[in-house]
């Protein structure tokens, strides 16, 4: 059998550096996380008779209009964000694993017929039901129609042993959940046309209409998550009895709502995206598979938890009620365990150093929604009905927080990047590595956005109030606009795997033929590009019937570049047919010389350009 490239190896043999690198970091963001801000008593006293009398009862009735204009600013953030992060040309970079070898190799000839087909990936795959096959020169099945999975081999099994060019197709899900589809054809002796059946159905990604229904399924759940935790932990830690919590609590259902929603939105649209189809495309077997797998098994967690964080959530909407240690003690495991869920149902549980991921990814997003949460409180509900000296009190340990959540984005992410990325001209030559210099670019504006808004917070609030409301509205627009491009991220491959595809999948070859009076021979070259390379020599008849060659000798020259013929290394393959191997040290137009003898005294030659890029 041939061998399989194994691009894999070097992923691997990164995993325990990132690890040595990550751990560290991750113990220091859970040590910042884990501090927490108690209110002040003087916060929970009554209002001194001093306090700014114009701005009382105004401010404990109702949200003002001008509120509710930032809100929905907020908000039209949010969708303008989404719509230009979907609208992103889509590309075969969705799938998060790629194929890194086969045996045969894909534009390869062999000589004998293989009794199987071996497919090996960088990631554990799990096959799509009817979805690999191969195809006979005669277009009928070639395959026994049982492929059988080990981890990230695939082998199908083989029951036509005909001469001719084979399609191989397949599609398959990776261990984090997303679609790997592609085709590649492979000969046996002699090449014939290709297969008609085209692997349209196979090589085709999901439909555009699903992956635009699946990012803004992600956004959504993202905008939840950060309604259901910065609503309760401000609830919990700086919200002043004065004020009324029918607002907030308004905020936290509507957020469990929307994740609620989102997560059985992405239970629906894994059926069309896995097969290939369109938003109707979902029939209850499709349904029915989804559990089977990880990410199913995630989501219906995730579910369960929101079906039990109401009875949790209900004491601390409740103006005036006491929640006991224990209680927050357990929403906070509850909120633990929901966190886990998002990464483990994408990129994290897939890396180099899963363990280390799915921490920091964890992180990242309690991080995300404390700070785009708490901002979303502030724009609505504080700065317009807090008093002054409540806003004094408050304002200072909101801005820690706010510090402690960005450097936990910041510290996470670098992690992310270490992991995901690999080098640093990924960040240039990947979707990934772009997206996320336009996500790091956003992060560094609103950070210099929040720093406004601090020194906001030394001055008087006499002066500074009106300003203050602005800045964060625009912080809290900007932060809307980087969680809808994280849900666009999410959904593209990582670098670590999209620049193993190009060379894993390299699938180009030079195709020549070599015509004199009395023979042509057809050239094929694999994979074209400098190096190491694979050469097939066909010899034919003027008439293009197969001729018989009973010693085989090639040579291949660069002039231009002063370089003399080298000898190519042959062996017979059939009559007509030989296989060699072709060290091209530079690029460009090589000339081929390929000397066939086809009896004791017969001897004939054929000499051609060939073009290596």
């Amino acid at each position: 059998m041939y061998e399989i490239a194994e691009s894999r190896a070097s992923v691997n043999g990164d995993r325990h550096r990132r690890q040595l690198w990550a751990l560290p970091v991750c113990r220091q963001v859970v040590r910042l996380l884990s501090t927490r801000s108690e209110l002040p008593e003087s916060l929970t006293a009554p209002a001194p008779v001093v306090s700014v009398v114009a701005d009382g009862a105004g401010r404990g009735a109702g949200v003002s209009s001008s509120a509710r204009l930032r809100a929905g600013a907020a908000l039209a953030g949010l969708a303008l964000g989404w719509l230009v992060a979907v609208a992103l040309p889509a590309s075969p970079g969705y799938a998060h694993a790629v194929l890194s070898g086969s045996d045969p190799a894909a534009n390869t000839v062999v000589p004998q017929p293989p009794e199987q087909v071996m497919l090996q990936f960088t990631e554990s795959v799990r096959p799509v039901t009817g979805r690999i096959q191969v195809l006979a020169p005669d277009n009928s099945r070639a395959d026994d129609g049982q492929p059988s999975v080990a981890g990230a081999t695939v082998t199908i099994t083989l029951r036509t042993r005909a001469t001719g060019t084979y399609l191989v197709s397949y599609r398959v899900t990776s261990a984090d959940s997303h679609p790997i589809a592609g085709s590649f054809t492979y000969s046996v002796g002699t090449p014939s046309a290709r297969p008609a059946a085209a692997g349209q159905d196979a090589t085709a990604a999901a439909a555009r209409s699903v992956r635009t229904a699946i990012s803004a399924a992600k956004t959504v759940g993202y905008a939840g998550l950060a309604l259901l935790m910065g609503p309760i932990m401000m609830l919990l830690l700086l919200w002043p009895p004065r004020l009324s919590r029918s607002g907030p609590a308004r905020l936290v259902w509507t957020g469990l709502g929307l994740t609620a929603g989102s997560t059985l939105a992405a239970l629906w649209l894994q059926v069309p995206y896995t097969t290939g189809g369109d938003l109707t495309d979902v029939d209850i077997d499709g349904l029915g598979d989804v559990p089977g797998s990880l990410f199913g098994v995630v989501l219906l967690i995730r579910l369960g938890v929101l079906c039990i964080a109401p009875f949790l959530i209900r004491p601390i909407l409740s103006a005036g009620s006491d929640v006991s240690s224990k209680s927050r003690g357990r929403l906070a495991a509850l909120a633990g365990v929901a966190i886990t869920t998002w990464p483990l149902s994408g990129h994290p549980a897939a890396s180099p150093a899963p363990s280390v991921s799915v921490v920091t990814d964890s992180i990242h997003l309690t991080a995300m929604a404390i700070w785009l949460g708490g901002l979303v409180m502030l724009v609505t509900f504080v700065l317009p009905r807090a008093r002054d000296h409540e806003l004094q009190l408050l304002l200072p340990m909101w801005s820690k927080w706010a510090e402690t959540a960005v450097i936990a984005l910041a510290m996470t992410g670098v992690i992310q990047a270490l992991i995901e990325i690999g080098t640093v001209g990924a960040f240039f030559t990947t979707a990934y590595g772009r997206l996320l210099l336009g996500k790091l670019a956003l992060v560094a504006t609103v950070i210099a956005v929040a720093g406004c808004a601090r020194r906001l917070v030394r001055r008087r609030l006499d002066d500074g109030r009106p300003v203050l409301r602005r800045v964060v509205a625009l912080e809290l627009g900007i932060a809307t606009v980087i969680l809808s491009l994280t849900a666009v991220l999410v959904q593209t491959a990582p670098a670590r795997t999209a620049a193993a595809g190009p060379a894993a999948n390299h699938t180009e070859q030079v195709e020549q033929t070599l015509r004199t009076e009395t023979l042509s021979v057809r050239v094929i070259i694999f994979p074209a590009r400098t190096g190491a390379n694979t050469v097939h020599l066909f010899a034919f008849t003027p008439e293009g019937k197969p001729l018989p060659v009973v010693e085989w000798g090639a040579t291949a020259a660069m002039p231009a570049a002063g370089i003399e013929p080298v000898d190519v290394p042959l062996s017979q393959a059939v009559d007509n047919h030989a296989i060699g191997k072709l060290d091209l040290p530079i690029a460009g137009t090589w000339r081929l010389r390929v000397t066939l003898r086809t009896s004791e005294i017969d001897q004939r030659s054929a000499t051609g350009p060939v073009t290596i890029d």
